[in-house]
């Protein structure tokens, strides 16, 4: 049976962040022939539609009430409204998430409601810049020490990423998941970079 990664989407989220592991989840990274073990729903606080920064109106599979308990992981799509009251209350779904050992993805303005939260004091993680994070996240945020100036880091079971490398971010979030061979987990990497001749 596929296991589900939610997509949770805020209104003026970043469509393209999470555009590139949606497709390689959902039809599987190397198709015909990959593997196909995950399947994408998406979430919000609630049940009404979301409109993305590009003009996508996404209504959600899911809210905070009606996610299933079993599901694989997390992925926090970046956008304008991760710095508001409504994202705060993803905050239990967050920490229950990893607790649960669970995929944990943040990117963009998603990776410093991570830090603000102090999911990333004691786990490698990147942001949009060092600078950034500690302006946006305050003073709750605590792993300074933890930070990589790299375009994604993976770190046990969270992933973070700026918002220039959704490529990235892809990338490390299949690695977590386990989604093919790392061998074709690179080709796929490579193939979207438009080095073509590695597929």
């Amino acid at each position: 049976m596929k296991k589900e990664v939610l997509f949770v989407l805020l209104n003026q989220f970043a469509d393209w962040e999470g555009a590139y592991i949606s497709t390689c989840l959902n039809i599987g990274v190397k198709p015909p022939g990959s593997p196909v073990n995950y399947t994408v729903k998406t979430m919000s606080v609630t049940k009404e539609p979301v409109m993305s920064i590009g003009g996508f109106r996404v209504l959600p599979d899911y809210d905070i009430n009606t996610l299933p308990e079993d599901y694989a992981g997390l992925v926090l799509v970046g956008g304008m409204s991760w710095f508001t009251p409504e994202a705060e209350q993803l905050v239990p779904l967050v920490e229950k998430a990893i607790k649960e050992d669970k995929l944990v993805a943040g990117i963009c303005n998603a990776s410093v409601f991570l830090g603000k939260h102090g999911f990333l004091d004691h786990v490698k993680h990147t942001s949009n810049g060092l600078d950034y994070l500690k302006q946006y996240a305050g003073e709750k945020y605590m792993g300074e020490a933890n930070y990589i100036n790299n375009n994604a880091v993976k770190d046990e079971n969270i992933v973070t990423a700026n918002g220039n490398a959704p490529l990235e971010f892809c990338r490390e979030i299949l690695y977590v998941l386990d989604a093919d061979t790392p061998e074709i987990i690179e080709e796929s990497y490579w193939f979207y970079k438009g080095k073509f001749n590695l597929m």
